[in-house]
C-alpha cells in the first residue's frame, strides 16, 4: 500500500499513533537522512583520494593526517548511524518502530522528531542514562 503525504504534513500528537501517514512520513525522513551521509561518505572518499600525503612540510603533512585522522572517525560514526537507521527502517516495516524498547509504550513524536532512531521513551532513556552514570562512578 502506498502512502502519498501532503506536502505540509506533520505528525502530530492528535492523531492515531504510527498510522500509514505517520509511517510513511519517518520512513521518508530515514531514508533522506540516510541518502544525505552516503552522499558524504561519496564525497569524503573523493576528496581523499585526490588528497596527496606527499606533503614535503612535516607540519603541514602532520596537519593533513590529522584532519584526515578526524574525518576517518567521523565517517565511521556515520557508518554506525547509517546502521540504526537500517534498523529503524527495518522496525517500520515489522510494525515495532515508535515504540519504547523497554516499556512498549509509544515514543513522543517530538523525540521521534528530533531523533527518528530512538528506541526508548524519554523517561527509558533518561532511567539507562542514570544506570550508567551510577555504575561508571563504582
Amino acid at each position: 500500500m502506498t502512502v502519498t503525504l501532503p506536502p505540509d504534513y506533520r505528525p502530530s500528537e492528535d492523531e492515531s499513533f504510527m498510522n500509514p501517514q505517520m509511517r510513511e512520513y519517518f520512513r521518508q525522513k530515514l531514508l533522506q537522512w540516510k541518502a544525505e551521509l552516503l552522499k558524504e561518505s561519496g564525497e569524503t572518499i573523493n576528496h581523499m583520494q585526490s588528497e596527496s600525503l606527499a606533503e614535503p612540510d612535516v607540519a603541514d603533512r602532520a596537519s593533513l593526517e590529522s584532519d584526515r585522522s578526524l574525518e576517518l572517525r567521523t565517517r565511521d560514526r556515520e557508518r554506525k548511524l547509517i546502521a540504526k537507521i537500517d534498523d529503524a527502517l527495518q522496525r517500520l516495516e515489522d510494525g515495532s518502530y515508535g515504540y519504547c524498547e523497554e516499556t512498549g509504550e509509544p515514543i513522543a513524536i517530538r523525540r521521534l522528531e528530533a531523533r527518528p532512531i530512538a528506541t526508548l521513551s524519554l523517561e527509558a532513556q533518561e532511567r539507562h542514562e542514570r544506570l550508567e552514570r551510577t555504575q561508571r562512578d563504582d
